[in-house]
């Protein structure tokens, strides 16, 4: 897995922050300087705090675990999508209803309704017996529970950590994190405040080129982490060796 260069970071927007009157003072350590009223990231504090993310989500997929994404920021739900898709983790990009993880058990229960709707609408013999209203009730409320639960639908229990783009966006799942000691790291801006997660990753979390470069280089420490695991489970398990038989 190749690491992003400086100039990659440089040509993605990693190192462009907010005007300096928006600024959290906690951010002081990550930025560099100050251009045009525009604080500007330190990408060596980037760089090392990516490489330390990737390491601790590498073993969080090795160990057979779930990481839960969450931006439903316009400009990162694509992204996103596509990312946590590839290695099959679950996502939240429409919106972040509250107790997603607080009260797992009623979201379960939600996302159970979304399955029996949409096993109701896939048999002819039941939706024959269905007027075309009840059938269009059915389907406008399958096409809701989808857009908000459709990236959870496979999460059977609660995840093991939380990626987040933009942590003050995101502030009811980081909170909720935070309740539950769920770990958590996050792209943070130089607007917000880094001791909110457990692996702050200084970035841009606007802009969609930063957004892309910070998530995928995650994502294939993901990928590498699930690889590792399927190495070792499909290797032959060594037999133990037969006691010698005692002389008497």
């Amino acid at each position: 897995m190749a690491k992003p260069t400086y100039k990659e970071l440089l040509d993605a927007g990693v190192h462009f922050g907010h005007m300096r009157k928006k600024w959290n003072p906690k951010m002081s350590p990550y930025i560099f300087m100050e251009r045009k009223g525009i604080h500007i990231i330190d990408l060596n504090r980037t760089a090392e705090s990516l490489e330390r993310a990737a390491n601790a989500m590498r073993a969080v997929a090795k160990s057979g675990r779930k990481i839960l994404f969450v931006a439903t920021k316009k400009q990162a739900r694509d992204i996103v999508v596509k990312a946590a898709t590839s290695v099959g983790m679950p996502y939240v990009t429409e919106r972040w209803l509250g107790g997603m993880m607080t009260n797992f058990a009623t979201i379960k229960r939600s996302v159970k309704k979304m399955h029996s709707i949409e096993r109701i609408l896939a048999d002819g013999g039941s939706a024959t017996s269905m007027t075309k209203k009840e059938r269009l009730t059915l389907e406008r409320e399958k096409i809701k529970l989808r857009r908000v639960l459709g990236g959870i639908e496979h999460l059977m229990r609660l995840p093991a950590a939380v990626f987040v783009v933009d942590i003050m966006h995101e502030h009811l799942a980081v909170a909720e994190a935070k309740r539950l000691n769920i770990r958590t790291f996050a792209m943070v801006d130089t607007n917000s405040d880094p001791t909110q997660v457990d692996f702050p990753i200084p970035s841009n979390d606007d802009a969609s080129k930063s957004i892309g470069i910070i998530t995928n280089y995650l994502t294939e420490a993901i990928r590498e982490g699930l690889e590792e695991r399927q190495r070792q489970s499909s290797k032959p398990q060594k037999k133990e060796a037969a006691p010698a038989p005692v002389e008497g």
